[in-house]
Parts: C-alpha cells; sequence; structure tokens
C-alpha cells in the first residue's frame, strides 16, 4: 500500500511538472516571437550628414579630431562625416567648409545656402554672431549671420631669430616698417643668406592687407576695383626692386613660401598668423612673430589687417530632423572651451570675445599666446573693416597674381601691371554679375 502512494506522489509530481511545462509553452512561445520580432525591428535610419572641405591633409586631420568628439556625443545614427571635395559643384552637403577661394562662389549663391542665423534660431539656439568679434565679421551683420567664420587668421611676420643672429643682427628687433625691412633684408643678402624675405599669398598679403592696413580702398563708392592707388603702386613698386636685388624671393601664388621658411632658408615670411602652429616646431628655426610692416609716410599711421579663412555654410534643401543636427554642430563649434581648442590645434582666431577672453587664463604655449597676441593687435586699429577681399574673388585674384608675377619678372611695371588687374577684373565683374554681390 505504501509502495503504491509512492508511486502515485512521484506520478502526481511528474504529472504536475508535465501539465505545468505544456501550460507554460504557449507563454514562452509568445516571449520567443516578440524577441524576434524586436530582433527584426529596423535600427533608426542613418542621417546623411556630410561635411565637406578643400583643406590640407595636415588641416583635415585636425579637423576630424574636432568632428570626432562632436560625434562621440551624438546617437550613432546623427554622426558627421568629413569629407574631401577636389571641385565644388555639385549641390551643397549639409555642411560646408569653403576656404577662401571659393567664397566667392559661396557668395553669389546664396539660394544654395540656408544662412546660419536661421538654422540656430528655428532650432532653440541664440541668434548666431552677437557675441562674434567684429574684425571677423568683414560686412556681415551680427544677427544676420551666413555662414560661420570658423578658420580665420590675420597676416602677420614671421621671422628666424637664429638667421638674424648669424647675420650679426638683434634676433629681438623685427622691422616695424617697411624701409626697415628693406635694410634688415639688404644686410641678411650681404652676410650670405639666400632668401631674406619671401611671402605666401601674394594678393591676400600685398594687395588686400596692404590696402587696409594703409588705410587705402580696394573698390570705389560705385563698386569698381580701384586698387592701383599710389601706395598700393608705390609698395609693388618697392616689391619689385627687392626682387630685382634678391632681397625678395617668391615661390608661387598660394603657400608655397612657408615651407621655405619652416626648411630655414628664408629669414622673413609674412603669412597668415595661423602658420604658426606649423612652425613651431620647424628645424633650425628659432620662430619670431611681429605685426605686418607698415608704410611710415602715410597721413595717420597705420590702421588695421584683415581676417579671413575658411567659414562653414549650411545647404539648404534638407530635413528638419537634419538642421537639428547642424544646429548642435554649429552650438559646439561656438562654445567657450573649443574656441580655444580650434586656437590650439590650428592657430585660429576665436570667434566671441567670451573665447578670447577664456584664453588669457588658458595654459597655451607661450608661443601660440604670442602668435594669438600679434594678430589681435594688428586687427585693432582706426578705420572701417573692408568687407571686400581681393584674394576672395577667384577670377580677380588670378588676373592679380598674373600681373604681380609681370612685375617680378621684370616685364612690367607696378603702375601697369595693377592698372591692368583693375581693368581687367572690373571686365570680369561686369561678365558675371553675381560676382558683385561680394562687394557690399
Amino acid at each position: 500500500m505504501l509502495r503504491r502512494f509512492v508511486v502515485f506522489l512521484v506520478a502526481a509530481s511528474f504529472f504536475a511538472v508535465a501539465t505545468g511545462s505544456l501550460a507554460a509553452q504557449p507563454k514562452a512561445r509568445a516571449e520567443g516571437k516578440k524577441a524576434q520580432a524586436a530582433e527584426k525591428k529596423p535600427a533608426p535610419k542613418a542621417l546623411s550628414l556630410e561635411l565637406t572641405h578643400q583643406l590640407s591633409e595636415r588641416s583635415a586631420l585636425k579637423l576630424a579630431e574636432l568632428v570626432e568628439r562632436f560625434n562621440s556625443e551624438q546617437p550613432e545614427a546623427e554622426r558627421i562625416q568629413l569629407l574631401r571635395i577636389e571641385a565644388p559643384g555639385r549641390k551643397p552637403a549639409l555642411l560646408n567648409l569653403a576656404t577662401s577661394g571659393a567664397m566667392a562662389n559661396f557668395l553669389a549663391n546664396k539660394a544654395a545656402f540656408k544662412p546660419v542665423h536661421q538654422v540656430l534660431k528655428e532650432n532653440g539656439g541664440n541668434v548666431a554672431g552677437k557675441d562674434l568679434s567684429a574684425d571677423l565679421l568683414a560686412g556681415e551683420k551680427r544677427d544676420r549671420l551666413n555662414a560661420l567664420p570658423l578658420a580665420f587668421s590675420t597676416p602677420v611676420l614671421f621671422y628666424n631669430k637664429r638667421l638674424f643672429r648669424q647675420a650679426g643682427l638683434d634676433a629681438d628687433a623685427p622691422p616695424k616698417t617697411w624701409q626697415e625691412m628693406q635694410n634688415l633684408a639688404g644686410t641678411l643678402r650681404e652676410r650670405g643668406i639666400a632668401c631674406p624675405y619671401t611671402s605666401s599669398w601674394p594678393a591676400w598679403v600685398h594687395v588686400d592687407n596692404l590696402s587696409a592696413l594703409s588705410g587705402m580702398p580696394i573698390a570705389d563708392k560705385k563698386g569698381k576695383l580701384a586698387f592701383n592707388g599710389r601706395v598700393q603702386v608705390k609698395h609693388i613698386a618697392m616689391l619689385a626692386t627687392w626682387h630685382k636685388a634678391r632681397y625678395f624671393q617668391t615661390f608661387g601664388r598660394a603657400g608655397e613660401a612657408d615651407a621655405h621658411f619652416y626648411s630655414g632658408e628664408c629669414a622673413m615670411l609674412t603669412s597668415d598668423a595661423w602658420v604658426h602652429s606649423q612652425l613651431q616646431d620647424a628645424p633650425g628655426v628659432e620662430l619670431g612673430i611681429a605685426p605686418l610692416p607698415h608704410h611710415d609716410d602715410l597721413y595717420g599711421g597705420p590702421q588695421h589687417t584683415l581676417a579671413a579663412g575658411a567659414a562653414l555654410w549650411v545647404g539648404a534643401g534638407y530635413k528638419a530632423k537634419e538642421y537639428q543636427v547642424a544646429a548642435r554642430f554649429l552650438r559646439f563649434l561656438l562654445a567657450p572651451d573649443m574656441q580655444i581648442a580650434l586656437a590650439r590645434v590650428g592657430g585660429f582666431l576665436p570667434l566671441t570675445e567670451t573665447a578670447r577672453s577664456a584664453m588669457q587664463t588658458s595654459r597655451l604655449m607661450k608661443d601660440e599666446e604670442q602668435a594669438l597676441s600679434v594678430a589681435y593687435a594688428s586687427l585693432q586699429g582706426k578705420g572701417d573693416l573692408h568687407p571686400l577681399r581681393v584674394s576672395t574673388l577667384d577670377p580677380v585674384r588670378i588676373i592679380v597674381d598674373e600681373e604681380l608675377e609681370q612685375v617680378w619678372a621684370g616685364k612690367k611695371p607696378a603702375k601697369a601691371a595693377l592698372d591692368t588687374a583693375v581693368k581687367r577684373g572690373n571686365a570680369i565683374l561686369a561678365a558675371k554679375p553675381a560676382l558683385r554681390r561680394v562687394i557690399r
């Protein structure tokens, strides 16, 4: 009897387990189907968020670091992809970093872009530009900014203190005027320095900035080009005599001269202040930085240099969600700590006064502080800021470079070359009315 009872208990237990398992099966199947459905549920569609640029490989690597820093704080499907484009012409990407060479095309085709101030305003941000330093605006209104002047700089004078000492010159006394520079270049040449002085971006340094620093207009009140005045002609004629005497060497229309200074070949270089980030580790170069020289026989004295570089434009015709990401990226770039990062890795001018004040207390290296300090001082001066820059009107810049090369080669006098450049430039503007919109 007891034996049958034990068998009954075992059987009952087995039946209970079995029926319990059977009862659980429908529930398990339901949960399994639910899990499978969850697995099959499509992931959020990734947005195509491109940031196009035409930067050098070195500069692009620095920009990539900042983009990756932004991406690390975003959802996986809302990341920005950095893309180099060789020849702009397709539909603008969501974000477009336009260097000065492409700026005229961007300005003349504003319908293809959405103003930065509008992108920020529609996505809960403050109106862009209200805290931007005036020296970066170049005719833009603070509350109606079309593009973000992200990587701007201004020309300065770099000099190699080691070559100065080698020539018996005071390494702590860079030239303040072009006449002083001529005297130093002569001494450097006599003491065996093959390249006393060179310059990058001739049209930018010796037309745009020479004119602004001297208080001379580049265009008249009617918007016609007029950079062939007395001061400009005198300056180019002076450089022509330097070139003939081998005081001044030329290497190209863009930044080619930077490399010749970096190698220790040239004693002095005029180029943008941001270049110090590349020159500070140059072997054999003890870097000195000073303001761009000025002509000391001008009424009223020197005024100010100009800031220009690469600006960030937002493409038109994108979805609201994409503009939300673009607005987040713009706010990310405007943050004071990011402005300091841009100055540190690229030597670019911080956009806002807040960032510039914060930089005074940041732990930047001494030469970075010096370069930015010289740049700030150069931009502050008397006179109006000049919105027009020959170097941003690419077809006109090419003409100016061609005519200057005729001067360096001794084939044309300075006045004839500048007169021709102005005449050819105005013909280009007449043939391409859209470019006239750049002259504000």
